[in-house]
């Protein structure tokens, strides 16, 4: 009879087992997705950074080059038609 509980015994543990090893693989491959997650978003935030500079530097050629063009324009000239 004593033998009959210790099988059921050993069942119950390797379920156990089986269940802790499930949550345990669930949640580190969750931690690993978080990770790349965090890495993937580091890298975002890098590139717009730098994608941020280059809009503001394109932004300050054109603001110079408006100029120029300004400064280039021939005044108004004034015909007089008789």
């Amino acid at each position: 009879m004593w033998q009959k509980h210790l099988i059921q015994l050993a069942n119950f543990d390797l379920a156990s087992l089986r269940l802790i090893w499930f949550r345990w693989a669930r949640f580190w491959v969750a931690g690993r997705k978080v990770e790349v997650q965090e890495k993937t978003i580091a890298e975002l935030k890098s590139g717009m950074t730098a994608l941020a500079a280059t809009v503001k530097e394109q932004a300050s050629q054109i603001q110079m080059v408006s100029a120029q063009l300004e400064a280039s324009k021939p005044a108004p000239q004034v015909v007089n038609n008789p």
